[in-house]
């Protein structure tokens, strides 16, 4: 298991301006992701101080990668599916390709999360049997069946938190062709979902062949963990007026010590220019946190 002072999740604008400082404070650094999200789509970027001529955004995020590089940043192309606070201070994380981490402090940096799947019934039973966190509220299930919407490393990893659990899991890949092989006693359905059934409580679900699945449960997990994916499954609090935004403070901290989190994840208005800056304020104070952490 590797050992870091400061793990970043997420390697666009709020990440490298976040592993930038923390390195030059002398702290060892871990950056991850897979891709750099919408800003690696981005066309042209003129608006942002310093650039002599437009940009394309993946040209902008390479730049600062190369940057962090440079000064002595560790760059992870892989994907985090859990996060776990020890008891006796830090975090251990771990990652799809099977590499392990410890570390004093972690930056949340992922970007804004992705829209839900426009399936019938799905947000009117939020709260009510679905649910987007399998280490939260797998134990709810424990001896009933449940359903794993996705089809990828992420919902491998849900599988496995409630298969121990739960009477009998479905992996739903709603037309998806599956990345990952189920997990043996998993039943796969690839069918588009046509509904959700269930008033004020799930009970399963109507597939395009007419085919109806009971289950009590439904676990959304579709592509990569995002950052309030995450922050769920460590209990932090998200923003009240938008539940895929995660609350901070003046200083960019979580409701958990030790959990920062900037740029777009945080609700702030989607501009390299403002993520840039949360994630100088973020290492900003995650440097004297872990500077008082360390033994």
């Amino acid at each position: 298991m590797e050992q870091i002072n400061a793990l970043i999740i997420g390697f666009g604008p709020a990440g490298c301006s976040a592993a930038l400082y923390l390195r030059r404070a002398g702290l060892s650094v871990a950056l991850v992701g897979k891709d750099s999200g919408a800003l690696e789509r981005a066309e042209k970027i003129e608006n942002y101080f310093g650039l002599p001529q437009p940009m394309s955004g993946k040209e902008l995020v390479e730049v600062g990668k190369q940057q962090c590089l440079a000064l002595g940043a560790k760059l992870w192309t892989d994907e985090a599916i859990s996060l776990e606070w020890q008891e006796d201070g830090g975090f251990a994380a771990r990652f799809a390709s099977g590499r392990e981490a410890k570390c004093q402090a972690i930056l949340l940096a992922t970007g804004k999360s992705k829209k839900s799947p426009d399936i019938e019934g799905l947000h009117h039973l939020e709260g009510r049997g679905v649910s987007y966190c399998a280490v939260c509220d797998a134990f709810l299930y424990r001896g009933r069946s449940v359903a794993v919407l996705g089809s990828g490393i992420y919902a491998l990893h849900e599988m496995e938190e409630l298969l121990p659990l739960a009477e009998r899991v479905f992996l739903l890949t709603n037309g998806e062709t599956p990345e990952i092989s189920p997990p043996e006693g998993v039943l796969l359905h690839t069918e588009h979902i046509l509904r959700l059934e269930g008033d004020n409580t799930l009970r399963g679900a109507l597939l395009e062949d007419e085919n109806a699945l009971e289950f009590q449960g439904l676990f959304v997990a579709l592509g990569s963990a995002s950052a309030s994916d995450l922050a769920r499954k460590l209990g932090v609090q998200l923003r009240s007026e938008d539940q895929s935004a995660i609350l901070v403070n003046a200083q960019q901290e979580t409701t958990l010590p030790g959990l920062f989190a900037a740029g777009d994840c945080t609700g702030s208005f989607a501009q390299v220019s403002l993520a840039v800056a949360e994630g100088a304020r973020a290492a900003l104070a995650m440097i004297p946190f872990i500077r008082g952490q360390k033994k």
